[in-house]
């Protein structure tokens, strides 16, 4: 049974970082984490979502999974993945043209491995930091409280995971507001040109699966390599994006 909201207690051995969109670019990714001097025997990876799709080695992502130091939340491409296998209730044309070919051409067998793994990820992840509690989400926190979000999750969890998936608003709206009851969100999906940050928003998606680079927030710190945060986005537009999957 999936557990929607996972709370994980403090790193008291390593550093914990937190990556934007992966996409099936874990070679990419794996030489990211060699630059930054990440070691998995002390420090831990915290993924926003969207492991797969649009990459070529997507199917890496199950030896990512396995991996004692690897935590990520579903984003809305293994959302696509779940739903596809529970109810056939996606549009397969818009998926593939947003990479889901690769899922779409397996065997059901294989169709539904993957997405059991997916479906067993949280929506929502709390790492605990030396200065309070940091949370991911794949896209947007739904809840103006973050100690609500759990409640949230298990009380009306469609409506609730789809925020959290799918959201582009607090980016487009350029909105400010923040969360409260959490030291910071940690967000994806929507690409930006360099990490953003919108009140206690951290967005971290610039893009290491295209023509940008990965992005690692340090969760103790909230410093974010190899670019530093920047508080001023030269418009919504701009930073908001296009791309509605």
């Amino acid at each position: 049974m999936q557990q929607s909201f996972l709370r994980i207690p403090r790193n008291a051995s390593g550093r914990d970082f937190a990556v934007g969109d992966v996409h099936g670019h874990f070679s990419r990714l794996r030489q990211s984490l060699d630059r930054l001097g990440f070691d998995p025997a002390r420090d831990r990876l915290f993924s926003v979502g969207d492991l797969v799709d649009r990459g070529p080695e997507n199917e890496q992502v199950l030896e990512w999974l396995e991996q004692p130091w690897f935590h990520a939340v579903q984003g809305n491409h293994e959302d696509y993945a779940i739903r596809h296998v529970r109810s056939g209730k996606v549009d397969q044309m818009n998926w593939r043209g947003y990479g889901g070919g690769w899922f779409l051409d397996l065997p059901e067998e294989r169709q539904r491995v993957y997405a059991q793994a997916f479906e067993a990820l949280p929506v929502a992840i709390e790492v605990e930091t030396r200065d309070g509690a940091v949370g991911l989400v794949h896209a947007d926190c739904p809840v103006l409280f973050w100690p609500r979000l759990e409640e949230a999750l298990r009380d009306r969890y469609k409506r609730t995971s789809a925020v959290c998936q799918w959201s582009r608003d607090r980016l487009r709206l350029v909105d400010r507001a923040g969360v409260l009851g959490v030291r910071a969100v940690v967000a994806g999906h929507t690409p930006v040109a360099e990490p953003l940050l919108l009140g206690n928003v951290y967005h971290i998606d610039t893009e290491g699966w295209k023509d940008g680079y990965f992005t690692f927030l340090d969760l103790e710190s909230l410093q974010a390599w190899p670019r530093a945060m920047v508080t001023e986005p030269e418009s919504a537009d701009d930073e908001a994006g296009q791309d509605p999957a």
